[in-house]
């Protein structure tokens, strides 16, 4: 059965409200949305609005017909900022949150180590108490825009006597203090994505704790449980970028295709309607008040193989061209950091264990 969301019409006051503002700022920069409550209308005033689902689909939509785009600060405005809101200092709250959320200040996420990505609690960055802070000291890698960022969300050992999910603390880290290196990571797609980041004995003050020392894992769990309901463009690059329609459209007007590639196509815009079905069941459940049910679980696994195998078919489409630099630059930068797809965001190996495990409720995996 097909799922279908019906938002409130024109003449709902929402909309007129937002109308209204938008008519008094036509072109707002990021500074004005995030005082105007607009970037994240889910959270408590004076920041947002209060918004319920439908109230953020509505706020998405006008966004979207008015041409406004929110500032692009995904780190900051995702996982940073929520978390400082519900856990930090008002002094915090005052200093970070506004810039966060209009732009101003990038961050990024230094979590992530080389001996610890899936399994985040066995990282080795310490930080030692000097009377007068941390002293902080360990290498992070896999950072993305890193060597942009004004502000990293820094999880740091502070007791190593502790069990490992404890002994963990969340820190507020200035990327331009003394004894940080960014060492960019340049992909195949030729773009420095990732980097990796070496802390060499860098000072922290006490007021750069987020939460309690030792809280860190917990505030490590909120921060990357921090979602909200967006219109979503169905991306193939984890919701953002080209979809299989776009892939359709251009087939269409290049005159179709025949054979092969076409049952390949029409695999894959079979695929991209069920991940829109599931997609919008979803969000359906947010707008209920229901928790996602088992195919919030499934989504992530079957949209990476989804991208990847439309990125795939997009080269090959192209023929010779989708090999050299005259091809379509969107499809080949896709097709090129497709591979990412299925490691980032949690391994599909990973994303398996939980679906089995969660569930369809089979035996855990033999611990090592």
């Amino acid at each position: 059965m097909s799922v279908r969301l019906e938002l409130p019409g024109d003449d709902d006051p929402r909309r007129q409200a937002i109308r209204a503002w938008l008519a008094a700022h036509p072109s707002p920069s990021g500074r004005e949305l995030a005082e105007g409550g607009w970037v994240v209308p889910h959270w408590p005033r004076p920041y947002g609005h209060d918004a319920d689902p439908v109230f953020q689909l509505i706020v998405d939509d006008e966004l979207a017909k008015a041409g406004v785009r929110r500032p692009e600060n995904p780190i900051g405005i995702g996982w940073a900022a929520p978390t400082i809101l519900l856990a930090g200092t008002p002094e915090q709250r005052e200093r970070y949150l506004l810039p966060a959320l209009a732009g101003e200040e990038v961050w990024c996420q230094l979590f992530s180590e080389p001996d610890a990505g899936s399994d985040l609690a066995s990282l080795r960055t310490r930080a030692v108490e000097d009377g007068d802070g941390w002293v902080v000291s360990g290498r992070k890698i896999w950072t993305s825009g890193a060597q942009h960022a004004q502000f990293g969300i820094l999880l740091a050992r502070t007791d190593p006597d502790a069990p490992r999910h404890q002994g963990i603390t969340y820190f507020i880290c200035p990327m331009d203090s003394p004894g940080i290196t960014v060492r960019p990571i340049v992909d195949m797609t030729g773009l420095a994505l990732f980097n990796e980041v070496t802390l060499d004995e860098v000072h922290l003050g006490p007021e750069l704790v987020v939460g309690r020392p030792g809280d860190g894992w917990r505030l490590a769990k909120l921060t990357l449980a921090n979602e909200r309901v967006s219109l979503s463009s169905g991306g193939v690059l984890w919701g953002r970028g080209p979809t299989v329609g776009d892939l359709v459209d251009q087939v269409r007007a290049s005159g179709g295709v025949a054979g092969p590639a076409r049952d390949r196509l029409v695999r894959a815009w079979a695929e991209g309607q069920v991940l829109e079905q599931l997609r919008l069941r979803l969000l359906a459940a947010r707008m209920a008040g229901q928790a996602p049910g088992p195919e919030a679980s499934v989504q992530k696994l079957a949209a990476d193989r989804h991208g990847q195998a439309v990125l795939r078919l997009a080269k090959d489409l192209e023929g010779p061209a989708g090999t050299v630099a005259e091809g379509d630059p969107v499809w080949q930068h896709g097709f090129l950091f497709s591979p990412a797809l299925t490691i980032g965001g949690g391994t599909a190996e990973v994303q398996r264990n939980v679906i089995g495990e969660r569930v369809l409720g089979l035996p855990r995996d033999p611990g090592v």
